[in-house]
């Protein structure tokens, strides 16, 4: 398996989205978007990437191909095919990738806030073991978002999301109530049976490379990608 976080550089995209926006609902040239996602498969060397219409759900789907012009609305989604890619888009949201080496078969999941709250993550392994991976086996990685530090919300927000999530509760370097989903995301996959839980810990909202909504709107997506070789 393979394993791949794009930025914001190397695309065609222009201004504010310069330059490798993935992202097709946020207002960039389609066609621009679309030589974007080429690229980045001819990078990876993949024979597609399979995206989402990520709507910050739990709703999971297996899958043998890209779903086209008109992906469902999903945010998790699973393959056992070679040379397949699953991307998350994100732009502050963590993605989850997710593989069983021994049964060939990776997962990928997009886990904003609604999605962290809903369980998209446990979904999703729970998804992958109903079709033969084992949680002792997988291996996952938990890319860039919204560190703790910085992604402030009302306290009211924040109580009720770790009410569900505690690990999510956290303060900013600033003292205000914020939520750090990425904790959040580890504790639901080691409560599903994970042992191995990596991180890509750059926070969007301070890393210059890669986009972030709370730092600039308009702006573009950029994607943690899984596959099978």
């Amino acid at each position: 398996m393979r394993v791949a976080v794009t930025d914001r550089h190397g695309g065609v995209s222009a201004p504010p989205y310069a330059t490798r926006n993935l992202g097709g609902k946020v207002g960039d040239d389609p066609r621009a978007v679309l030589a974007n996602r080429a690229g980045v498969a001819a990078e990876l060397g993949v024979r597609d990437i399979v995206f989402m219409r990520q709507v910050h759900s739990a709703d999971v789907a297996y899958v043998s191909e890209p779903f086209g012009d008109d992906p469902p609305p999903l945010d998790g989604v699973f393959t056992t095919e070679p040379g397949l890619a699953l991307a998350s888009l994100g732009a502050d949201c963590p993605a989850v990738l997710v593989a069983d080496p021994a049964a060939r078969m990776v997962g990928a999941a997009h886990s904003g806030r609604p999605g962290t709250e809903a369980g998209v993550a446990s979904a999703l392994v729970a998804a992958m073991v109903a079709k033969g991976a084992q949680p002792e086996r997988m291996v996952a990685l938990v890319g860039p978002g919204a560190c703790g530090r910085c992604y402030e919300v009302p306290a009211e927000l924040r109580e009720r999301v770790a009410s569900r999530v505690p690990e999510t509760w956290s303060t900013t370097s600033w003292e205000t109530p914020a939520l750090d989903l990425r904790a959040g995301i580890e504790a639901q996959l080691r409560a599903a049976g994970l042992r191995d839980v990596r991180h890509d810990a750059r926070c969007t909202i301070e890393s210059q490379e890669l986009y972030s909504h709370r730092r600039e709107q308009p702006g573009g997506r950029f994607a943690g990608l899984i596959w099978l070789v």
